[in-house]
């Protein structure tokens, strides 16, 4: 796995999302994702939605995922 091919599964699972990720190993990862699907959630239901996306990956090809999940609102700046 790579950060765009992570990016590109979270994005097909949360269409619309603005999803950036980073890696410098390619097991280890930080995604930056702004998407609409988060309003409403809390933080562990907005990352159990990421976490949804990547299915079996996540603990296997995808060793660890840093997640900063934001709603449009969140993200605008200030």
């Amino acid at each position: 796995m790579n950060p765009e091919e992570v990016a590109r599964l979270i994005r097909a699972g949360l269409p619309g999302a603005q999803v950036q990720v980073q890696s410098d190993d390619n097991t280890h990862f930080a995604a930056r994702i702004v998407a609409p699907q988060f309003a409403q959630l809390r933080s562990l239901a907005r990352h159990q939605l990421v976490y949804h996306t990547l299915g079996e990956l996540m603990g296997r090809e995808i060793h660890a995922l840093s997640i900063e999940a934001l709603t449009p609102q969140e993200s605008a700046p200030r």
